[in-house]
């Protein structure tokens, strides 16, 4: 009889004992001739890392670091090492305690490769789960960015929960980079402690890594939380102004270096933009601090366009939308609206599956909206070259078909900009209308219009 692999994980209890090494994962340092590995012990251990490209020479060994951290009344040992001196294209092999583990690295600079994306995937009914390890472990893709909202959720159970979500993972997460990014659920009631002890992110020289960026190919990628707004009455306005101010010089410094690296793709939690119809959310005012700021907060959507960048990857609504390039509320659907884009192009990828129901769409079209759809799901994001980039959406719910196929083409030393789109002027978007029993939505827009 064939068990879910989530079933088979909890008959186990997917987490370990004493000094055995668990929750294994990997993750970019910024510097791709190495490779950061976090894993978990539930005992006090000094454990290092030994690693060796696979047939070839002696062991390295990677020094590794612990730290004691308590949650729920579990005790449990952070342990970090960072692999160095990688050789380009090669396949390693690396040893804790008496675990043995592989991974591949890159070439030198890549011009093309495959990312795994998407955002909201539970422990339980992580309808996506067992479809991503198959095909990460087919090679299918090369590293994987979530979008937030993780094991829903990583503290539940006194962070029990968290432990299986990360083992249920490791035999992928083991062999490739695991980069995530904080959703509302990684909020523990402790500052996002979870999160802050479980994930290793390249350093953005404020102990944080709830934001951070590196370059990769013709890429430069860039994680921003839009969390430190979601609850900055908890914990305050300067962790908003210090990503912001962290944000503004990295996005400076990207544009200016588009020979090198001519895309700039953002990855963050919630959205600026979505057009789903189950709840408020697409109103809500929390969306339009992260997009816009509010007294004293600078919002996310200037210096994005500010800087030019070229894609926003979301999660948080419980679906897939792909949005037409869209500047403050002006959209450009042109049936050549994807080459050579006026403004970013941004997609929801929050349908992993999670314990509530997938999010719906009303039948209404929105003309910014390019494609809609709410089956369960997750995203591949293929580099192609310095000029074209895929996005597909793979449905769990129509047996792994592709839903959604589509490209962004821009010339090379194309970028969009506030003359363009001036030269060239969108469409404003419509004046939101709501159904007639959304008490919710009404109320949300009421409150819009006020502060207008």
């Amino acid at each position: 009889m064939r068990f879910p692999i989530i079933f088979l994980c909890f008959l186990c209890q997917c987490f370990g004992e004493g000094t055995v090494p668990d929750q294994v994962h990997l993750s970019f340092t910024g510097d791709m001739t190495e490779m950061a590995v976090v894993w978990n012990t539930f005992a006090e251990a000094s454990q290092d890392v030994y690693y060796k490209k696979i047939g070839i020479g002696a062991s390295s060994t990677a020094k590794g670091s612990s730290e004691a951290w308590v949650y729920g009344g579990i005790t449990r040992y952070r342990h970090k090492a960072t692999m160095t001196g990688l050789d380009y294209f090669s396949e390693y092999e690396y040893t804790i305690a008496s675990r043995t583990f592989s991974f591949k690295t890159l070439s030198n600079n890549p011009q093309s490769y495959k990312v795994c994306v998407f955002g909201d995937l539970g422990y339980w009914h992580g309808n996506s789960t067992e479809s991503i390890i198959k095909h990460g472990l087919a090679g299918d893709f090369d590293f994987i960015v979530h979008l937030g909202d993780i094991a829903y959720d990583l503290h539940t159970n006194n962070g029990q929960v968290g432990d299986s979500y990360l083992n249920v993972f490791e035999p992928l997460i083991s062999k490739m980079p695991y980069m995530v990014i904080a959703g509302n659920h990684e909020d523990d009631y402790q500052n996002f402690t979870n999160y802050q002890k479980r994930f290793s992110v390249p350093d953005n020289g404020h102990n944080d890594n709830q934001f951070y960026s590196f370059d990769l190919g013709p890429v430069h990628w860039v994680g921003v939380s839009t969390e430190n707004y979601g609850y900055y009455y908890t914990y305050g306005m300067d962790p908003v102004m210090t990503q912001y101010d962290w944000l503004k010089r990295d996005l400076t410094a990207a544009n200016s270096n588009r020979a090198a690296h001519p895309w700039i793709f953002t990855f963050q939690h919630r959205p600026f933009y979505c057009s789903n119809v189950n709840s408020a959310e697409c109103q809500s005012f929390e969306n339009r601090l992260v997009r816009t700021g509010w007294l004293d907060m600078p919002g996310l959507e200037p210096l994005f366009l500010q800087n030019s960048v070229d894609f926003g990857f979301w999660g948080h609504e419980h679906s897939y939308e792909r949005f037409y390039p869209v500047a403050d509320r002006t959209y450009w659907n042109d049936p050549n609206a994807y080459v050579n884009p006026k403004a970013p192009v941004y997609l929801i990828s929050g349908s992993a599956g999670c314990h509530t129901p997938d999010a719906w769409f009303s039948d209404q079209p929105w003309p910014w909206s390019a494609a809609r759809n709410n089956d369960y799901g997750w995203s591949i994001v293929t580099i192609a070259n310095r000029t074209h980039v895929r996005v597909e959406q793979v449905s769990i719910d129509k047996n792994e078909q592709t839903v959604d196929d589509f490209w962004v083409i821009k010339d090379e030393g194309y970028t969009h900009s506030g003359e363009m789109r001036r030269a060239i002027p969108g469409t404003k978007f419509p004046a939101q209308k709501c159904h007639f029993k959304d008490v919710a939505c009404q109320r949300s827009l009421k409150e819009i219009n006020e502060e207008l």
